[in-house]
């Protein structure tokens, strides 16, 4: 036995060593410090094999994030995720990963080069000044860099992240493809989920928390909104308004029959669950959606068809009672209704706001959260308000300065996208793509306007990341067309096979 151990320990001397050193290390912290420290000391070992795996299968890690991304809300929802950490940790560590990848491996060095595009100067220049609100006292509070750095990591660097990773990993067109598939795959997947809470009913965590905090805003006079493997309603509704949208324009785009099938699909699949949320601002964002690529198309016969349907559900929303008697449909309607109530509310909460902050151009700054300006100070109403919208949460924290910085940004990056799309986009179907990213981007600004969403699960890294996309393309254009026409080919021959067979079995 004796000899065996040394054997192996002869062969294998360095992990030997490093395990012990680990054992060692792991039995001193649980002395010291008691069980967490312990428990994440033997985790390294798992840590180690998992980085050298996202090393070695790069890819891998980038389809894991994107998964992860996706379906975070709904596993933290069932309580399938360890308590005690934050749900953004799991994102930021995978893109960590392959940040850390991309710059270790000199075969991205190029690919990284393609990340220093216009979009990436205008998320600078907002990252810019949320490093500039480390010094906004506006509320006499000090200053406190722990919390203004949660609060950059959350609202400007994550911005980073996508950019760089996206322009770096999505560098073919089979990544393209597989992208926009598994895209395809998750939002249908929250459109089952969606049939599943209707008709064979809710997990046990979903029925408790529908019970408890979101009865009031989730069970509107007795009808249940459906949030799916999202958060809430509101997000779910914003986030397949757009989606369905983005599909629906591929599907039109796209000349590949199984793409044309699988993106309609998607689209009708989303478009259902979107009412099934009862989300008020959801038509308007999937209208906004498409209007976006009415402007983008170069084509008439495309555009004409969708501009009149997009006109035509405007004013029968607007200008007629029809289907007043469904509660979903009446919900979306009062989003256009001056009159509505909600709105009213909304409306005076904004003037409320906007009297404080004439006061404060800076914001009470990105480290100041609900509950953490006293009773007795001016701006305690600012941090205890609802901001009802991600604008104006941002111009709550940010002040006029900054909200108007980061709409400036986004303007600028979605306007940078569409020059792509119109004029460095020679192939047909993959600038129906690039107008997808950018309608489906410009939907989310617009539900971002309305409800507080923009930066949740998903929607950050789906838009944000989809639109840093679009400022790849036209790298892989000419790629694109070979890989496309390769798949022509062969719809062709399986065309060419399957009416032989037909033919023949007539003989």
């Amino acid at each position: 036995m004796t000899n065996s151990i040394r054997t192996y320990t002869h062969e294998h001397g360095g992990r030997v060593i490093v395990l012990f050193l680990l054992f060692l290390l792991a039995i001193y912290n649980f002395a010291i410090s008691g069980f967490n420290s312990f428990a994440l000391i033997c985790a390294l070992p798992i840590a180690i094999v998992f980085i050298y795996c996202a090393f070695k299968w790069k890819m891998l890690c980038f389809w894991l994030l994107f998964f992860l991304n996706y379906l975070i809300p709904c596993l933290n929802k069932n309580m399938l995720l360890p308590s005690g950490i934050p749900i953004s940790s799991y994102n930021e560590i995978l893109e960590l990963l392959l940040l850390a990848i991309a710059l270790i491996d000199f075969r991205f060095s190029e690919r990284i080069g393609r990340a220093m595009n216009l979009m990436m100067f205008a998320v600078l220049i907002w990252c810019g000044l949320c490093i500039l609100q480390l010094f906004n006292n506006t509320c006499d509070l000090g200053i406190n860099v722990t919390r203004w750095f949660a609060g950059l990591r959350l609202m400007g660097l994550q911005l980073i992240y996508f950019v760089v990773i996206f322009a770096v990993y999505i560098d073919s067109p089979e990544k393209l493809d597989k992208y926009l598939r598994i895209w395809a795959i998750l939002a249908l997947f929250s459109a089952f989920w969606t049939w599943k809470q209707i008709n064979i009913g809710m997990t046990i965590h979903e029925q408790e928390w529908l019970n408890g905090s979101g009865r009031s805003t989730h069970i509107v006079n007795g009808i249940t909104r459906y949030f799916s493997t999202f958060n809430d309603a509101a997000n779910y509704g914003c986030n397949a308004a757009a989606t369905s949208a983005a599909f629906l324009i591929l599907a039109l785009t796209s000349k590949i029959k199984f793409d044309k099938i699988l993106y309609f699909i998607t689209s009708v699949a989303v478009l259902w669950g979107m009412f099934q949320s009862g989300t008020r601002t959801a038509i308007a964002v999937f209208l906004a959606g498409l209007m976006v690529y009415v402007f983008l198309s170069k084509s008439v016969k495309l555009a004409t068809p969708i501009a009149l349907a997009g006109l035509l559900a405007f004013v029968l929303l607007v200008f007629t009672n029809i289907g007043q008697g469904n509660t979903q449909i009446r919900r979306m309607r009062s989003a256009f209704n001056k009159e509505d109530a909600s709105s009213a509310v909304r409306d005076i909460n904004k003037e409320a706001i906007k009297g404080y902050l004439s006061d404060a151009p800076w914001g009470i700054g990105i480290a100041l959260g609900t509950g953490d300006v006293p009773a007795r100070n001016k701006y305690n109403l600012l941090s205890i308000t609802a901001p009802d919208s991600e604008y104006v949460f941002i111009w709550i924290h940010t002040g006029i300065i900054g909200v108007t910085v980061f709409t400036s940004c986004i303007i600028i990056m979605l306007l940078g996208a569409c020059w792509i799309v119109l004029f460095r986009i020679k192939n047909r179907s993959l600038r129906g793509i690039g107008a997808a990213l950018c309608s489906a981007f410009a939907a989310m600004q617009l539900a971002g306007y309305m409800n507080q969403v923009l930066y949740q699960f998903p929607n950050g890294l789906l838009f944000f990341g989809g639109l840093a996309i679009v400022y790849v393309l036209p790298y892989i254009d000419d790629e694109w067309e070979e890989y496309e026409q390769k798949r022509l080919a062969l719809q062709e021959e399986k065309k060419r096979l399957k009416l032989e067979k037909k033919l023949a079995s007539r003989v």
